[in-house]
């Protein structure tokens, strides 16, 4: 009975519980879910046109429910299980209760956390589908539907699997000491190079989609963007994987590098085009949270200001200058929401003021041993953080091309919809539409003060005289027949 009693104690209350951390790491989980689902899709659904929505939504529905069945089967342990490759942990299932419910290690790392292994296997999962959500942002509006179900699995396997093996799971670049506190490279350096890959092997939208992309729904759109900004509280604060003083400084540098970023882009704005553009303001705060990304804990605040400025003109002029003039961007590289300047541009930005501003202090604070960037003395790490920023380019060229290519040429999967479904949208490739507010629906019926109200303009139309029927529907009769009897009756039932 005693050996029972304790068994049940160890398993309810561990001796290497926080109960403080593991509910942190659970909420800054759900903060980032909350990114993907609804966050993105909602924004992506507003700032397409009205006939793309659905399938906009339905991509990064799909990738944050496709990334999970493969995290927990095979992925999870190619990125922070045991060493395999310089680069790779070796695959397999993280699917029984001895796995899920010990404590948190990371065994190539040699860190241990103190909540259960599930509470890292999910926390984990919720930065890759994001990653792939955001990858989705550059294809979207012509993308074969199918094609983005074969991709998504293979490019999590062999591509963000290695970077966050390389970076976070004890791989080659964690050894060399490259600072990426929350992703800007693991995810928002790779799927900005994906997309921008991608993009040229799908090949570009519709020319009439291209020079008219109107969003269809800009007050959707900022309810995404809200979600997103708010939601990165969980992004960057629960990456310590601990409820400590570290945490509280990366949330605070979040939010102040994306105010910052998001109020120059919009002077950007004004002083070329004259106007405030909220699109504009929502691209700045973007940059400016993928900008301070791999910097949130390392840097202090006057740091995040400084990270805040650069990401609000350095991404400006990328985007409004490079995005529009160069033929690159012009003729051969589609990408639809630019994802390539919010996250490739300002990811790889971000990584390198990290190896400027990073505080040895701050660095400590999170459980590292490096002293700091360029600020406190240690220059090195400037090239290191350029090292861990050529190496996620370059895997991504090549490992996002030969994914193409698998789909195109081997499993003759067509990565472009035809012309006629892009000329349609939504209706052709999922039949269905976004926005369903109108009289013309199948099966819609009308009010009865609609009803009343049309059957008065019909009157006035004709001339008529309008009685109550004794239904409470309202009948139409010509003058002279006063039993509502005879041809000149009109009915709306």
């Amino acid at each position: 009975m005693a050996n029972v009693t304790e068994l049940i104690t160890n398993l309810e209350t561990p001796t290497w519980l926080d109960t403080g951390d593991n509910a942190w790491q659970l909420t800054a989980a759900s903060f980032v879910a909350l990114q993907s689902v609804p966050g993105l899709c909602v924004l992506y659904a507003g700032l397409v046109k009205k006939k793309w929505a659905i399938n906009s939504m339905f991509m990064a529905f799909y990738a944050f429910a496709m990334v999970l069945i493969c995290w927990v089967i095979w992925a999870y342990k190619i990125a922070f299980g045991e060493y395999m490759l310089p680069f790779a942990g070796r695959p397999g299932p993280v699917l029984t209760m001895g796995e899920t419910i010990v404590q948190s290690n990371l065994p190539s790392a040699a860190l241990a956390q103190n909540f259960p292994q599930a509470t890292m296997i999910y926390f984990q999962f919720v930065f890759a589908a994001i990653t792939l959500v955001l990858v989705a942002g550059s294809f979207l509006a012509r993308m074969n539907f199918t094609a983005w179900m074969v991709f998504v699995p293979l490019w999590l396997t062999f591509s963000y699997c290695v970077g966050a093996y390389s970076l976070w799971g004890g791989g080659f670049l964690f050894k060399l000491g490259v600072l990426d506190y929350s992703g800007g490279y693991v995810i928002h350096l790779s799927s900005g190079t994906a997309g921008f890959v991608g993009a040229w092997w799908i090949g570009p939208r519709l020319k009439s989609d291209r020079e008219n992309f109107q969003p269809n729904n800009v007050v959707l759109m900022m309810v995404g963007a809200g979600i997103l900004w708010i939601g990165w509280n969980g992004f960057n604060g629960g990456d310590p994987y601990s409820a400590s003083p570290d945490a509280g400084v990366a949330v605070l540098n979040t939010n102040t590098a994306a105010a910052f970023s998001m109020l120059t882009w919009t002077t950007m704005d004004i002083i070329f085009y004259k106007k405030p553009s909220i699109i504009g303001a929502i691209n700045g705060m973007i940059t400016g949270l993928v900008v301070i990304t791999p910097a949130a804990g390392f840097v202090a605040g006057w740091g995040a200001i400084v990270m805040g400025f650069c990401s609000g003109t350095i991404p400006w002029l990328s985007m409004n200058i490079a995005g529009k003039k160069w033929s690159l961007f012009t003729h051969h590289v589609d990408d639809c929401l630019g994802i390539t300047h919010t996250h490739m541009v300002a990811g790889a930005l971000g990584g390198f003021l990290t190896g400027l501003f990073a505080t040895t202090t701050g660095v400590y604070a999170f459980g590292d041993a490096i002293n700091g960037g360029a600020i406190n003395g240690n220059g090195r790490q400037v090239w290191v953080q350029i090292v861990g920023a050529l190496f996620i380019v370059g895997w991504n060229v090549v490992w996002t091309s030969l994914i193409m290519m698998f789909i195109k040429f081997v499993l003759r999967i067509p990565l472009r919809m035809t012309d006629e479904q892009c000329l349609i949208g939504d209706d052709a490739i999922h039949g269905e539409e976004a926005y369903c507010f109108s009289d013309d629906v199948s099966g819609l019926v009308p009010s009865l003060t609609t009803e009343m109200r049309a059957n008065e303009k019909l009157a006035v139309l004709h001339g008529r005289d309008i009685e109550e029927g004794n239904n409470g529907h309202s009948s139409m009769h010509s003058p002279g027949k006063e039993d509502g009897s005879g041809d000149g009756e009109i009915k709306i039932d």
